[in-house]
């Protein structure tokens, strides 16, 4: 049983666990003997170290497990922005080639996206950054057109973060690794939503990000596949594998693989089952009390199951979200300097400008309940009409 949250307690309908999740108890219970008790550091060889080290080997192996891979292939980092940097950057401080080569796609979070503008800028690679389709998703065809002979790297995101669309990852790694380049996957969205298998997909380097998946921020994850080479970012004590030298962090370290061994019980248990059918009732309540007026943005299927973008007619997403406080949720544009844009990633997609002006991100998530839902919708017909 899902223990209750006393953060989401009395206030507004949670509806953004795209940004960021509350932590589980469960998660904190695991963490709370290594603020404490547990201080020793892993290093040591004395008693002091040993439980310590012992809950990194058992971290480790709670999350490679979630995602088929091995205890020794995961490296600890402090974010997924870290873990994302370590991937594109290591490979391509690490590869050869004269001016190497690195694809992506334009949808990417900026984690990705920044780094890749760095790597142009700072060391001379260069980067193709591939379009998407009105869904968002990439096609196998292009990836295989953008390949040379200097590509060492592609990267591409399994599941977007506003949309929620899935990409053809399998496919992308293996048209990539046949031609002799290293695959990345941004997997922060993705991991513990959906089932995630890194030999059946194939991919060289995944990323897990903590405080996606109810662990808390400043811990993520990058699998490293057995003999893939990468320059480290941090330099020192040589800890996870010489990639990110520091004493770790245990007592997150200890959060991230309990949720981890969380998640994976809950795939097995159908928990994305009922949060899809949660957000197909949102979806179908909201169509119903709003006939003619609900566009969906992305695609019907692949999509996470938890993550409903959708704009409504004649209305401004975040003066709609403004106008329901009840309600914690995202729109489909950036604010800069008080200023709402497009979304980029509804841009790439081509959804005009007025539609995705309107666009509203909502993202279920553990404690998600049919109340919540039917509350939700009954908040939003009335402040739209």
């Amino acid at each position: 049983m899902i223990p209750a949250h006393p953060g989401l307690r009395g206030g507004p309908v949670y509806l953004d666990y795209n940004a960021t999740t509350p932590v589980d108890p469960r998660v904190v219970d695991a963490m709370l003997p290594h603020l404490g008790h547990h201080f020793g550091n892993p290093s040591s060889s004395h008693s002091y170290g040993d439980q310590p080290r012992h809950a990194l080997e058992q971290a480790r192996a709670q999350v490679a497990a979630l995602i088929g891979a091995r205890p020794d292939e995961i490296v600890f980092s402090g974010s997924g922005s870290e873990a994302d940097n370590l991937a594109l950057r290591g490979a391509v401080l690490r590869a050869k080639a004269d001016r190497p080569h690195v694809i992506t796609q334009v949808t990417e979070h900026p984690a990705i996206l920044e780094t890749c503008h760095a790597l142009e800028r700072l060391h001379d690679t260069e980067v193709t950054y591939l379009p998407v389709d009105g869904d968002g998703l990439v096609d196998p065809a292009a990836l295989a057109a953008a390949l040379t002979e200097r590509t060492i790297l592609v990267s591409v995101m399994a599941a977007n973060n506003e949309t929620g669309a899935l990409q053809p990852v399998a496919e992308l790694a293996r048209i990539t690794r046949a031609h002799g380049a290293l695959f990345h996957c941004d997997a922060a969205q993705a991991a513990g939503k959906i089932p995630l298998d890194v030999r059946e997909s194939g991919v060289d380097l995944l990323t897990i990000v903590g405080h996606k998946m109810y662990a808390p921020k400043g811990i993520a994850a990058l699998y490293v596949r057995q003999g893939v080479a990468l320059e480290p970012l941090i330099y020192g004590g040589g800890q996870e594998r010489g990639l990110r030298s520091g004493t770790e962090n245990v007592a997150l370290a200890a959060g991230l693989g309990a949720a981890a061994q969380l998640a994976a019980e809950e795939l097995v248990d159908g928990g994305s089952q009922r949060i899809a059918a949660l957000r197909e009732r949102l979806h179908t309540g909201l169509t119903a009390r709003l006939p003619g007026c609900i566009h969906l943005n992305g695609p019907v299927e692949p999509r996470l199951p938890n993550t409903l973008n959708f704009s409504i007619d004649g209305i401004r997403g975040h003066e709609l979200l403004d106008a329901v406080p009840e309600i914690a949720a995202s729109t489909g544009s950036a604010c800069h300097s008080g200023e709402h844009r497009p979304s980029p990633v509804l841009s790439a997609m081509g959804v005009p400008e007025t539609r995705s002006l309107a666009a509203l991100r909502l993202s279920l998530g553990r404690w998600t309940t049919a109340d919540d839902i039917d509350r939700t919708v009954e908040l939003l017909e009335r402040a739209v009409n």
